[in-house]
């Protein structure tokens, strides 16, 4: 089990509501970078959303749902 990268976000507000609908259908995921995007700046450093390996599709899926 490794984590991989099934997104990333130039502000804490999509990140944080990507992470909800992830955990909404019962995947765990977790933002990296978070705090280096809010200390230099939005656009200067990206927010990954990472999850486990094994759930990389089926997060790319709901991601994809509006």
């Amino acid at each position: 089990m490794s984590l991989v990268e099934v997104a990333r976000y130039w502000n804490s507000l999509e990140a944080g509501l990507a992470e909800s609908k992830l955990e909404d259908e019962g995947i765990g995921s977790v933002l990296f970078d978070s705090e280096m995007a809010n200390f230099y700046g939005a656009g200067l450093v990206p927010i990954r959303l990472m999850v486990l390996d094994e759930d990389l599709a089926d997060a790319q899926a709901i991601l994809l749902k509006n």
